[in-house]
């Protein structure tokens, strides 16, 4: 400042021009710079809200898609392709989780058919896979073969290193896990990728719920339909080998099974706990038929149902039980046909070693159907057994007045006809009239033995009267021989295994009287007392040397079988001086 007050300016009190244009750049180029960073982060929102647009416009569409299906196969698939899509994964899977905490069911996307068939088994849930499976949650890796518990791949296998995995729940249940892996250009998965995953799983734990419910639906609809058929056909009196296969060829279908046996105690009246075996009656499946096999259940798995009388099943069984060489080493599925007080039988099915096990609902259904069944059973027996009676019962009421009206009158006749022979002076007549009177006799006979059958309509006795007589006059024929058999006895204490005899002894005895004796008279005599007897005697010329030796051996056999005897030699009773031949065959009744 300068003495006369006036003011005054320093050379450090004024600006320079240069200084002053250095400053106003520098504030410029950072304002730029600034503007530019937020300009590039707001392009780089738009962006992502682009990409995130996008994404949720396709996770919006995956869900439209795995949700729109009832078929819960065609939906698994839905889901594992949707969810590769949706995260641009070049393999993506859907395990199911088992009963033992293993995945029972493996659905792929991104492996063709060779390679596949070329890595063998599919994975259970070792490694990462089951860390899914003892921990549910949601696990992102960039290298999945540096995890701890890794197991590394089989052989084969395609490489893969970038993983994602997030469970799938039903009502809280884990169903099972979406695997994802080798996210495109080697990248690894983002949260934003496991968030839509998670999204999509949520979706999809809906939709197999609805497909699961679809299908329990439809299989209790044709386990009822089957039952119905079964039980419409055993009330109509359809042969009971026709509907037992029928019932294992359903319970092979509605169970996805690969064979089906029905197999039932050789004695029905048994009791369960004292049954060592059982007999095939009816099989379903590939290969030779094992209708008839015997099945030695001891104390194994087939032995534990039927005494036990409760369903079971099993991923397969142990190698020494009983039924393994019948069952194989795949799911078994073991119901036994039970009633309140008695099991009848046991229906097995078994699918092949590899294959997913029965569930337990189709546990369930299939042994309400095995219970329907056995109901069924019981009950057309029933109705079998009241149609038997009510024939025997209308049998007997016939054969009362059979006894009580024809017979006593033709007995009257009889008598009357005895009566008057005496009187008769014409030779020729009297002995016409003995005749008739002797014919009368056995037709009162036939009556009786007749009337006797009709109270055990059960047993062989009328079956057999008529085998008789047509194997007697099939070998008389029109050969002029004049036939005559007799019948004493009841034929319906005679068991079906001792009627066959009857039978054969009967023809071959006859057929040899008509070939080779030159008999015109031949008589055929079957008692039925303490023995079966049968005599077959003729008026020929004898035993001739020509006869066949096989079929009097054959007759001596069947004796010897029976517990019996067999002769052969003249006949004492032959007319007309020639020696006949006289057959006399016997066997005990039991």
């Amino acid at each position: 400042m300068s003495t006369n007050g006036a003011l005054s300016v320093g050379p450090s009190d004024v600006a320079k021009p240069d200084d002053r244009t250095e400053s106003f750049t520098v504030r410029a180029d950072l304002a730029h710079l600034r503007l530019r960073e937020l300009l590039t982060e707001v392009r780089d929102r738009v962006e992502q809200m682009f990409d995130i647009g996008d994404s949720v416009d396709g996770l919006v569409d995956a869900m439209l898609v795995v949700t729109s299906g009832l078929e819960l196969g065609p939906t698994l698939r839905a889901i594992v392709r949707a969810a590769a899509v949706l995260v641009d994964a070049r393999f993506a899977a859907l395990g199911v989780r088992g009963n033992d905490d293993q995945l029972s069911e493996f659905v792929y996307e991104g492996i063709d058919e060779t390679t596949r068939a070329k890595i063998g088994h599919l994975p259970v849930g070792c490694g990462v896979l089951g860390l899914l499976l003892s921990q549910p949650k949601p696990i992102r890796l960039d290298d999945l073969t540096m995890h701890p518990v890794s197991v590394g791949f089989p052989q084969h296998h395609p490489p893969m290193r970038t993983f994602l995995g997030v469970p799938v729940r039903i009502r809280g249940e884990i169903f099972g896990n979406l695997y994802l892996t080798e996210k495109a250009d080697g990248q690894p998965f983002t949260e934003d990728d496991e968030l839509i995953v998670q999204a999509l799983a949520a979706a999809a734990g809906v939709a197999i719920d609805n497909a699961r419910l679809y299908e329990s639906t439809r299989a209790r609809r044709a386990w009822i339909e089957a039952t119905s058929e079964i039980t419409a056909e055993f009330l109509a009196d359809t042969e009971p080998e026709q509907v037992h296969a029928h019932i294992v060829k359903h319970a092979r279908r509605l169970t996805r099974s690969e064979r089906a046996y029905l197999a039932v105690p050789r004695d029905p009246d048994c009791p369960a706990t004292e049954v060592d075996e059982l007999v095939i009656t009816q099989w379903s499946g590939p290969g030779a038929s094992l209708s008839g096999r015997t099945v030695q259940i001891g104390s194994g798995s087939v032995g534990d149902v039927l005494r036990q009388a409760t369903a079971a099943q099993a991923d397969h069984l142990p190698p020494d039980d009983a039924c393994s060489d019948l069952l194989g080493s795949g799911p078994v599925l073991i119901l036994p046909l039970r009633l309140p007080d008695s099991t009848l039988g046991v229906l097995m099915a078994a699918r092949p070693s590899g294959t997913g096990p029965y569930c337990e609902e189709t546990l369930e259904l299939a042994a309400a159907f095995a219970d329907q069944v056995a109901l069924a059973i019981q009950l057309a027996d029933a109705q079998r057994h009241m149609r038997t009676h009510e024939v025997a019962t209308e049998r007997a009421r016939i054969a009362r007045d059979l006894y009580r009206d024809v017979i006593q009158r033709l007995f009257d006749l009889e008598i009357t006809l005895h009566a008057i022979v005496p009187d008769i002076r014409n030779h020729a007549v009297r002995h016409r009239l003995c005749e008739i009177t002797d014919d009368l006799q056995q037709v009162i006979h036939d009556i009786r033995t007749s009337v006797f059958d009709a109270h055990q309509p059960d047993r062989v006795g009328p079956h057999l009267r008529q085998r008789i007589t047509d194997a007697v006059s099939q070998h008389i024929g029109d050969t002029g021989i004049d036939a005559t058999v007799h019948i004493s006895g009841s034929l319906s204490i005679v068991e079906p295994a001792l009627a066959d005899h009857v039978d054969a002894v009967v023809r071959e005895s006859v057929s040899n009287a008509v070939r080779h004796s030159g008999a015109d008279t031949i008589t055929v005599d079957v008692v039925v007392g303490d023995d079966l007897t049968i005599i077959v005697a003729d008026n020929g010329t004898g035993v001739p040397d020509t006869i066949t030796p096989s079929g009097l051996t054959n007759m001596a056999h069947r004796a010897e079988q029976s517990g019996g005897s067999f002769t052969i030699g003249p006949n004492p009773h032959s007319a007309g001086g020639r020696p006949g031949a006289r057959t006399c065959w016997t066997a005990p009744l039991q």
